[in-house]
């Protein structure tokens, strides 16, 4: 199929004095964006109701002049301390923005003159049509089925996507209308997701653990016309709310038989059947009429402190942010050396799609679908047995890697842990010098050299990550902990960060520019300004370039909370930069507890710092907001139920170990709440923290173990497992106000905690 020459779209640069900022980059094409190893060491309505949305929360002006900010905006990391605008210029009448609440409309782009920043912009079809060219051969996915090995090439893949599109015309999917994927990881999900964007609708990923209440308000906010469900588990949810959801024509189920007939309900088969035979040219009529510039996919916030937002993806935001991951980590293309990723975490998130379908794509690599107990405990057995060349994994992830490798560790031999002990340390102090060296090539110590060949070789093979060049993390903060034990075992773990406002990232991590407990600097063609900097130079980190979302659907109020007047990206965290450039993340603005005598603190830091002066912790919270000191709840490391994932009473074998060096026996959760030398030790803990503390408002003067971990089944964590704070203050709000009684601070053990 011949690419179709889109419209050209109007595009703006980030504004500044004196001109349009430059890009140290040239310009590049799909070919351009791949590196040969060889030089390598988320805040409408139809179109009938488009003259509705015209008031205080319109689109940007249309203009390609740049609006004008002060010059010392021009670096490629700025800090700048200007007040933030209040609300968004309306445009004049018919004219183009930076961004929008509807979905059918159209944004300026964020376009450069030079560099990546000027690329041009495609759809994702042409996005898709230009991987078939190059790597049509190629596996593109692959699963197993039973003990069965199954794989689609890029040909395959696309035709599939295309026969699937044609099945949702038929099916009745309207332009503007969503398409809800509700399931497991999988090449139908895939299919789903592209061929619902080929049809002119939406792909909106739904979390697996949503309730049938939260499906709902998704199928709804974006006029699900079909949901796509992975078994009867998921199709029983739509079901309770089917008669809610007004838009609805179709639902289909693309794993296990079906329990039941019913009208519009069809297998994986059935639907794909249904547009087999059907002709191209609808298909083709919808395809070609598409624009970069427009919204094809939503990404739904978690909505912790309120309903869900529909994050407004256009076609470029995906195709051009692709472009620039893949060049910035130096991926490599499929016909020199391929590149193959497993998916497994939720693609209704950001990074997963991002990773998993598009940067993949770009460069024709292999996804490879990890089975759907993999957070359960399939994931490293999925790891060894496909042997990834690049890994993302939330901090959850490595911390369980962590806790693993730790708990078999404590079971080994002395001599072997006195190996393993000098080995971690030679890899810890090797890799150290590497970074401050800023990844410049040195002589390797011949100790570094031996502890690779007797243990972190044997490591990476147990882990699967054996050929593994490029393992990150990020979608939540990840201790330093942890980061150091990796390290030291010679996997350098990438911190790369962003939001779904971002399409994923905004900085990477990468071998040439690393540093520990930094995420990195911009990938190519992007920008960040630190807004309203306090002294230490923390301020609000704001994100400019071609990544930055449309808007949120429907939601022009929280769209003009989200984008200042100048189009910058209020991503709500803070940070700093060093002197080097690198990206520090020291907080979130709505997370800042602010103390009755007024002091501004970041929980992250001292939550982190307490999980790791006491190991036997699992997870912290601090509590003191408008109170007058810092309290903590505290949860102890505990096993996970292996189908449900809900924490239960018996503790991981590490932290039997842990309380065995303190001379405790307990085995359970509910034995450490009765356990004296388990409490002086927690308290041990927090002296040393309150120690290091740079005031007294930053102590910590009463804490409480409770009795369950956190977990994503019990509502404490998200899906990507961040803390989701007004939750848990919620369901212990008992225990939190305990603390501010007019009881005894509990600081030893003769001195009893408060009943809970």
């Amino acid at each position: 199929m011949q690419l179709t020459v889109c419209e050209p779209t109007v595009v703006m640069e980030p504004p500044r004095a004196g001109g349009l900022l430059e890009s140290g980059h040239s310009a590049a094409s799909l070919d351009d964006c791949v590196v040969d190893r060889a030089n390598e060491s988320s805040e409408e309505e139809s179109a009938g109701e488009r003259d509705e949305e015209i008031g205080a929360h319109a689109e940007v002006a249309s203009s390609t002049k740049a609006t004008e900010v002060p010059a010392e905006q021009t670096s490629n990391t700025q800090t700048v301390n200007t007040r933030r605008p209040n609300s968004l210029p309306v445009p004049a009448a018919g004219g183009l923005g930076l961004w929008t609440s509807r979905g059918d409309a159209e944004v300026i782009l964020r376009m450069g003159d030079s560099g990546l920043a000027a690329e041009t912009p495609l759809t994702i079809n042409q996005m898709f049509t230009s991987a078939v060219e190059h790597f049509a051969d190629y596996t593109a996915l692959s699963w197993k089925e039973g003990e069965q090995q199954k794989s689609l090439n890029y040909r395959e893949y696309y035709q599939t996507c295309r026969t699937a599109a044609k099945s949702f015309l038929k099916l009745g999917l309207q332009r503007y209308h969503g398409v809800g994927i509700l399931g497991f990881n999988s090449a139908e999900w895939f299919i789903s997701d592209i061929a619902a964007i080929f049809a002119g609708g939406f792909a909106v990923g739904i979390y697996t653990t949503n309730s049938p209440e939260a499906c709902q308000y998704v199928a709804n906010n974006s006029k699900a016309n079909i949901i796509v469900v992975e078994n009867h588990k998921q199709l029983q949810k739509i079901l309770q709310v089917e008669d809610k959801l007004p838009h609805l024509k179709a639902i289909i189920q693309y794993k296990d038989a079906l329990k039941e007939k019913r009208p519009n309900l069809y297998t994986w088969a059935e639907f794909m059947e249904l547009g087999r035979d059907e002709p191209d040219a609808p298909l083709d009529a919808i395809v070609s009429s598409q624009k970069p510039n427009q919204c094809c996919t939503l990404i739904y916030t978690s909505g912790t402190t309120g309903q869900p937002k529909g994050v407004m993806l256009s076609h470029d935001n995906i195709t051009w942010t692709a472009l620039s991951t893949c060049r910035h980590v130096g991926l490599t293309d499929a016909t020199r050396s391929q590149e193959l990723v497993v998916s497994y975490l939720p693609l209704s998130h950001v990074a997963a799609q991002m990773v998993d379908i598009w940067v993949s794509m770009r460069v024709g690599g292999t996804t490879h679908f990890a089975q759907p107990d993999a957070l359960k405990g399939s994931l490293v057995d999925t790891l060894k047995e496909v042997r990834p060349t690049a890994f993302m994994g939330v901090p959850r992830v490595w911390e369980k890697m962590q806790e693993k490798m730790k708990s078999v560790g404590a079971k080994s031999s002395t001599m072997r842990k006195k190996l393993a002990a000098w080995a971690k340390d030679v890899g810890l102090q090797t890799n150290l010098t590497r970074m401050n060296q800023s990844g410049a090539a040195g002589r390797t110590p011949l100790s570094y050299q031996v502890a690779k060949k007797l243990v972190f070789k044997k490591v990476r093979k147990a882990l699967g990550l054996d050929r593994c060049s490029k393992c990150y993390t990020g979608a939540a903060p990840i201790t330093k902990d942890t980061l150091e034990f990796f390290l030291s075992l010679d996997i350098p773990l990438y911190e790369l960060y962003g939001m779904s406002e971002s399409t994923g990232p905004h900085t990477i991590s990468i071998p040439e520019a690393f540093k520990l407990t930094s995420c990195g600097k911009e990938i190519p063609g992007c920008r960040t300004k630190l807004h309203n900097p306090d002294e230490e130079g923390n301020g609000e980190i704001c994100f400019w370039g071609r990544h930055v979302f449309m808007g949120y659907l429907n939601m022009p109020d929280k769209t003009d909370e989200a984008l200042d007047a100048e189009g910058w990206l209020h991503s709500g965290d803070l940070g700093k930069h060093d002197q080097n450039g690198f990206l520090f993340i020291t907080g979130r603005i709505k997370e800042l507890i602010i103390t009755a005598g007024g002091e501004n603190i970041p929980p992250v830091p001292i939550e982190d710092a307490v999980k790791e002066a006491v190991p036997l912790i699992s997870n912290a919270m601090l509590i003191g907001d408008k109170r007058k000191f810092l309290s903590m709840l505290l949860t102890i490391k505990c096993q996970l139920n292996a189908e449900s994932g809900e924490p239960e009473d018996e503790l991981t074998p590490e932290a039997i170990e842990l309380c065995r060096k303190l001379g405790s026996n307990a085995t359970r959760v509910s034995e450490i709440g009765h356990d004296r030398l388990i409490h002086a030790a927690i308290q041990e803990g927090i002296n040393r923290v309150n120690k290091e503390a740079t005031s007294n408002a930053q102590r910590i003067q009463k804490w409480i173990v409770l009795d369950r971990d956190f977990s994503l089944p019990g509502g404490e964590l998200g899906p990507t497992m961040k803390l989701k704070r007004p939750v848990v203050a919620k369901m212990y709000k008992e225990q939190i106000e305990n603390f501010y009684k007019e009881l005894a601070t509990p600081t030893t053990p003769e001195n009893p905690l408060p009943p809970k």
